[in-house]
């Protein structure tokens, strides 16, 4: 068990990560082009969208008749169609998501901070609300939700393995969740079938360290989870690699037939893997979540 000066240790620790984060999710979410997202269309708004040739069956009080007299043809003017669309984030930061194999990777829960944050920064810039997952922090736009998320991300949770927030979800909005999915599946299956009911489409990230897909482990060895809750000796790690393999391969069955049931995008990601390319997929995903 863990002493308060441990934990507020490792709070402080987890604190100072907070600055460089907010940098490394700015640089990230720089090197993707904002696409339209869903979000601009013709249709009822404010903002002058674009000019187009009248077409049959379009009502003469759309003509702008101004455009038209430059030109042999009538063209109409059509309005931007606005409707800011609220995401919910859930990263998972269990004991879990701190490990890593190899001072070279970043930790599970790292890389899972920046994708979050950086996609959060994405769709700030395209005017979309962002927020968390329960009622901690309901979405809103601007900066200043950015620096509160980033400084959310920065706080460590105690569990083992992460629970995802299914409590005050806003009906017909998306989500992202991030998380390495190695816990419980029947919180997860109760997140995403509360979700599905109340018209919430979103996206699964599952981000695994290498060494778990690989299990290159032989001979004696000592398996422990990383909050030290649960450890397995074994004098022959190599006869449960098969085993291991079948587990997780499993595990990424059930979660893709989840998604399918529930109308969510799933994929995995490695920490050796590309973030940028793993931030242009949840974009991707969660445009195509908008159709």
């Amino acid at each position: 068990m863990r002493t308060p000066a441990a934990l507020r240790h490792r709070a402080e620790e987890e604190a100072a990560k907070f600055p460089p984060l907010l940098a490394r999710a700015e640089q990230l979410a720089g090197t993707v082009l904002l696409g339209d997202h869903g979000r601009r269309r013709a249709g009822l708004g404010d903002d002058f969208w674009q000019y187009r040739p009248v077409q049959p069956g379009d009502p003469r009080r759309m003509i702008d008749w101004r455009r038209s007299a430059r030109s042999d043809e009538r063209f109409v003017r059509e309005r931007e169609w606005q409707i800011a669309q609220s995401v919910m984030l859930w990263v998972d930061q269990s004991s879990s998501m701190q490990f890593t194999s190899s001072r070279n990777l970043p930790q599970k829960g790292d890389r899972a901070r920046n994708l979050a944050l950086a996609t959060a920064i994405l769709l700030v810039r395209g005017g979309e609300r962002v927020g968390l997952t329960g009622t901690t922090l309901p979405p809103r736009r601007g900066n200043d939700q950015i620096l509160r998320l980033a400084e959310f991300f920065s706080l460590p949770a105690e569990q083992d393995y992460g629970v995802p927030e299914h409590r005050s979800m806003i009906p017909n909005t998306r989500a992202l969740f991030v998380s390495d999915f190695l816990g419980p599946m029947d919180q997860l299956t109760l997140a995403l079938t509360k979700a599905a009911d109340r018209g919430i489409r979103g996206v699964l990230l599952q981000v695994l360290d290498p060494i778990e897909e690989a299990f290159p482990f032989q001979g004696r060895t000592i398996f422990e989870s990383v909050g030290g809750s649960v450890a397995h000796e074994t004098l022959k790690a190599n006869d449960l690699r098969d085993r291991y393999l079948t587990r997780l391969a499993e595990r990424k069955d059930e979660l893709t037939a989840l998604c399918r049931a529930t109308g969510w995008q799933f994929n995995t990601h490695h920490t050796e893997g590309s973030a940028q390319s793993a931030l242009l997929w949840i974009w991707q995903a969660l445009d195509r979540g908008t159709s």
